[in-house]
């Protein structure tokens, strides 16, 4: 039962955290970070991602174009690319360790140690890409309240809102830490369980020899 539990738990996590990192990726290249909307001409609207700018009209549809220099975006963007890079990076990678680390495969199963290890190092890789990913969204998003609240710029002037890339890096965010966590904590609480087979046969049979002698030598 308790196996089943663990099992559970590893395959949930592994689930929230994959599910996570494909958001990540999807908000990485979303060019949904801000929207506007122009008052003055309600049949345009403007959105702005990482890697370009688009206007969509009634009339012509969405037209959109890349940004040409990096240097010349805002640093918000700058950093949140390089961050966005990281977190997909590391997602890969702590899908791959944990996978590796579940109990359901039977890669590794006479080493326990090993396999309890690889968990552990990917829950805590997971973790770090969903801090990753929930840094740069979050100061997007804190640079468009200022800017939207900037009582120097006239009223007149339009300002830009959260676009609908930033609830989905939160989402992701937030799903990378749940999932990370919980295959740590499964990994630390929990002690790993020998999968059923002749690996599992022929190590009790040692462990059982061992305990004999063991016995044998404190009655000499």
């Amino acid at each position: 039962m308790a196996l089943v539990f663990r099992v559970a738990m590893q395959l949930v996590g592994l689930s929230l955290s994959l599910l996570g990192w494909v958001l990540s990726i999807i908000t990485t290249y979303l060019p949904h970070w801000k929207n506007l909307n122009l008052d003055l001409n309600e049949m345009e609207n403007w959105t702005m991602g990482l890697w370009q700018a688009c206007v969509v009209q009634e009339e012509v549809g969405r037209q959109c174009k890349d940004f040409e220099s990096f240097l010349a975006l805002p640093a918000e963007l700058r950093i949140s690319r390089i961050l966005m890079f990281l977190s997909n990076g590391l997602g890969l990678l702590g899908l791959l360790a944990s996978g590796f680390g579940l109990d359901c495969l039977r890669v590794g199963e006479t080493r326990p140690g090993l396999k309890k290890g690889l968990l552990i190092l990917g829950g805590t890789v997971l973790w770090a890409a969903g801090v990753a990913t929930l840094v740069p969204v979050s100061w997007v998003a804190h640079m468009t309240v200022q800017e939207f609240w900037d009582e120097t710029m006239p009223e007149i002037v339009p300002r830009w809102e959260f676009g609908e890339a930033l609830f989905l890096g939160w989402s992701a965010g937030f799903s990378l830490l749940l999932g990370g966590c919980l295959l740590n904590c499964v990994a630390c609480v929990t002690q790993a369980v020998p999968a059923p087979g002749p690996y599992a046969v022929v190590e009790t049979q040692c462990h059982r020899q061992h305990l004999e002698m063991k016995k044998a030598h404190l009655k000499v």
